[in-house]
């Protein structure tokens, strides 16, 4: 899938992400690498190196920088080809408008710290309905309460005097 891919969406594959300083003005992680953005290479034996970006292969899903380069065994010099999930981005080229738009279109990515929080309204709780009680129920109540009471006690007395 990955070497199939159209070139509209090798062009998404192509993402590094952002420094921290970008992050931050930005509010987005990762964007395409594209010629004349700087980056800083953050793994392998080039760990650290600055540069321009000069050229960005589709094809092949590879980055190469400005002044990295090695020396073949027959003597000439190659640019080293990085993968751009190797590398951050510490400025873009933004002379594309279409760039800037989707800067633009891309939501900002807030910090679980500090998430704007909704104050919801506050919700209403219903009023218990007070029930007035006649005085002939209230004496029913209490007829009940006493008679469960001397039961109770008649019957842990019958199983302390003896009683299984």
């Amino acid at each position: 899938m990955l070497f199939n891919a159209p070139a509209h969406l090798r062009h998404k594959l192509m993402a590094a992400p952002l420094s921290p300083e970008l992050l931050a003005q930005r509010g987005v992680k990762a964007m395409p690498v594209r010629k004349g953005d700087s980056v800083r290479i953050m793994r392998g034996d080039h760990k650290g190196f600055d540069g321009k970006v000069s050229r960005v292969d589709l094809k092949h899903f590879r980055v190469y920088l400005e002044g990295l380069t090695r020396e073949k065994v027959d003597g000439t010099t190659v640019f080293v080809a990085l993968h751009p999930s190797k590398i951050m981005i510490r400025t873009l080229n933004l002379d594309d408008k279409v760039r800037k738009a989707v800067l633009d279109r891309k939501k900002p990515i807030i910090k679980k710290g500090a998430k704007a929080t909704k104050k919801a309204a506050p919700k209403k709780v219903a009023e218990p309905k007070v029930v007035e009680e006649t005085v002939a129920e209230a004496d029913m109540t209490e007829e009940v309460a006493e008679e469960t009471k001397p039961a109770a006690k008649s019957d842990t007395a019958s199983k302390a005097e003896g009683g299984t």
